[in-house]
Formats: structure tokens, sequence, C-alpha cells
């Protein structure tokens, strides 16, 4: 594979600027809102969460982000980064796999030592992290018969800490107990396929009540008491909800296909707070957020930069030669916006200038969501492969799935998890040999 490299004289200069950051932000540990940019608008800073260790470009990066050493939802944190928040060994080995009947397209979670996998064939496991021994598993269909159709899941496994969310291509929505896989509520039954993975709310600051908001693709956007299924708000996206929201605060994003323009929905309300416009062109993955800015791939094979609160886009990125449609969502470091395209390519964004970096090549689309895990960047690709790179876009480790690769990695726990497409497409566990 090729990587497209920035210069001597251009990477010189970034690594003096990068340095300089580092020492800027030394001795502030909570740096989740991000210094004012030169050329761009001040990005505000978000609420609190609980963050890990430093991640992200190491000797560039001094700010901790809202990652989990867990990986509980699609991007791991309320502003859908990407960011893993535990390491992986530098020699990344197959632990075990399991093979399925249809295979996996969507975003495992891991908590506790247990992994939650949902598969093409409508069954969802919760597998032992370190073994893949199943502790129980889950089916949209009363019949165990694997061939006999069952609504299939494509979206993302999100957990709290005691309940597991997911929706099917059907357009149920489930809430199962993590324990014992017992149904919280009857399936939630919308309109439209749900591909998106559910997020979850603080508690009602009146009620107290515990809420979970998810789309679907009957353009609506659902808010519901985690605990009964009841509903509490639902709100009209004139388009269908493709992707998992991300959270600024009481606020969250999506855009319809009636009009080019992102809607910020207050989730304490469920009424819509603002519209900005996007100029023509359709989110249709998950945005990652840093302050109050977003980054997100596009329809038109854009990557957009905007600052939702000032309603201005800050920087566009695309290559008009090879302009395809990104279905992946960023990984957003401080220094880089990382995304794959189906242009067969691995896309590093300078997030301050929206400048290519670096571009590396694949022999396939790329859907898979790429993660950072410390100084390096695991995803999967259409050419049956999965990737790791550094931060430079030099190649680090391959490994042949046998299939193609759309879903995201999960990484927790010391853990990489991620699924293959296909009759027998396998779930796939690497770590490091015990």
């Amino acid at each position: 594979m090729r990587s497209r490299r920035l210069t001597e004289l251009e990477l010189l200069s970034k690594i003096a600027a990068a340095l300089a950051a580092v020492v800027l932000a030394t001795g502030c540990p909570d740096t989740s809102s991000i210094p004012p940019q030169s050329g761009s608008t001040t990005a505000a800073s978000v609420p609190e969460e609980p963050a890990s260790e430093d991640t992200g470009l190491k000797a560039t990066t001094g700010s901790q982000i809202d990652a989990d050493p867990d990986w509980r939802n699609f991007r791991n944190g309320t502003h859908l980064r990407g960011i893993a928040g535990t390491t992986l060994p530098e020699n990344l080995e197959l632990l075990w796999e399991l093979e399925t009947h249809d295979g996996v397209t969507s975003t495992a979670a891991i908590s506790k030592g247990r992994v939650y996998v949902a598969e093409l064939s409508g069954n969802l496991r919760c597998l032992d992290l370190h073994s893949g021994q199943e502790y129980w598993h889950y089916r949209t269909i009363e019949s165990e018969d694997p061939e006999e159709f069952a609504p299939g899941f494509n979206a993302p496994v999100t957990l709290s800490e005691t309940a597991v969310f997911i929706g099917d291509e059907d357009g149920r929505f489930y809430g199962l107990d993590r324990e014992t896989k017992a149904e919280l509520w009857p399936p939630i039954e919308t309109n439209g396929e749900i591909k998106g993975g559910a997020t979850i709310l603080p508690p009602d600051p009146q009620t107290g009540v515990p809420r979970v908001m998810f789309g679907s693709h009957d353009s609506k956007l659902y808010c519901i008491n985690a605990e009964t299924g009841e509903q509490l708000w639902t709100f009209d996206t004139s388009g269908p909800v493709n992707g998992s929201q991300t959270l600024d605060g009481q606020y969250t994003f999506v855009s319809g296909c009636d009009k080019p323009f992102l809607r910020v929905v207050d989730v304490e309300t469920g009424a819509q707070h603002a519209e900005v416009p996007l100029d023509g062109s359709l989110m249709i993955a998950s945005p990652g957020l840093v302050g109050s800015e977003l980054y997100f791939g596009t329809s038109d094979g854009e990557v957009i930069a905007l600052d939702w609160q000032a309603e201005k886009r800050l920087w566009t990125y695309s290559d008009p030669k090879r302009q395809q449609e990104i279905h992946s969502s960023p990984a957003v470091t401080d220094q880089l916006v990382v995304i794959g395209s189906r242009d067969k390519r691995l896309h590093a964004i300078d997030r301050e200038t929206g400048d290519e970096v670096w571009t590396f090549e694949t022999r396939g689309p790329i859907d898979s969501s790429p993660v950072v895990v410390g100084e390096r960047i695991f995803f999967g690709s259409a050419d049956r492969n999965l990737y790791g790179v550094d931060f430079a876009g030099k190649e680090i480790w391959k490994y042949n799935a046998g299939r193609r690769v759309s879903a995201s990695p999960a990484v927790g726990e010391d853990h990489l998890i991620i699924g293959c497409e296909g009759p027998g497409g396998k779930i796939l566990c690497f770590g490091a040999m015990r």
C-alpha cells in the first residue's frame, strides 16, 4: 500500500507548531474545550465527561477526551470521536474467532470482560471477551433455525450500565437486560430501518427518568424511557436518520432530505433549536465533535468542518478526481480528522486547516470508521483486509479477514473486536496472547 505524505518542510513546520501546542497545554487536566484556532471560529467548551489516558498523537496531543476504557457505543463517547480509552499490544494477534451465518456489519460494544455483537442473521450475542465463549444470545424471531429469515442488525450496539440497546432492519428497537437478555419492554415499532446506534441521555433533570434516544429511516428521532420504553418525545427529521447521534450538551444534530440544513435538536424538549445551512451537502454518517465544531463526510464525497454555534463552515476537503460517497465516520484527534471513503482511501486531514496530510490506499471502498488507539489507527476495507497505520500514514499491521469488512472496530479492555460481511463471515478478536 502507498501513503502520500507531506514534504519535509511542511512536516517540520507542523511538528514545530504541534510542540508549541504541547507547551501551551501543559498543566491543563481538562482540555475538552479546544483552544481558539487561527482563522476559525472559537470553539465553545463542552460539558465535562469522564476522561481516560491521553490518546491520539502523543507527540503533539496534550488533551484528554471523553473516551471510555470500555467501548459502550458506536464511537466510544457522546462526541463520537472514535478514540479508544485503552491500549492494544504492539504485536496484535488473533485470539479467537466465531463464524456467523450471514456476517456482521454492526459495531460491537465491550464492557466488564464481555463483548456484545449483533449479526445480520438477527442474533445478538453476549460473549466472553477473552475466550469467545457465549453467555447468551437473543434473536429477533422465536425460531432458532438459521435458515429461517429473521430481521438482521446493521445498527451498532449501545450499552448502559444494565441494558443493551439496538435497532433492526425492520425498524424495531430493543432494550435487553445485559445479564439475562430479558426484554425490558416489548420491541418498539418504527416505520423504517434503524441503522444508527442509540444514545444514552442523562436522566431527565425534572423527573430523574433514564432516557435513550435513537433515529429511524421513518424520518423520526425518538426519545424513550430507558426502563419502560414509554415514548417521551419524537422529532420529525424530514429524512431518514442514518447515523448515531452526537451530543453537545443538550443538543444533537440531524440532516434531512427536504433541504440541505443541519437541524439542531434540544434533547430536553424534542424541539428544534436551530438550522444550520449545509450548502447542498447531505450528512450520511455520524459526525465527530470537538468543542462546537462538527466533522463529517457527505454524499458528495466531501469532508466538512462546521461550527454549528457560529453557523459557519470552517473548511471543505475533497479530491475532485476521485469524489465518492463517504459512509465512514471520522476519528478526530487534536490535530487530525481521519476518515474512510468509497474512493478506496483513508484520508488524514489537518483539523485546523482542512489540508490533506496523507492518504492511504487500499483496493476496496472503506465504509469502516477508523479508530485511534494511542499512536495507531485501525480500520477495515472492502478489499477483505484489516489495517493498522501510524500517524504518518505508514502501514504497520495487516490481517486478511477473507471477507469484506464494512463494520467498524470496537476497542476496549486491550482487545479489538470486528466482524466480517457475508455468509460465514466471522467475529474476530485481537489482542495479546496470554
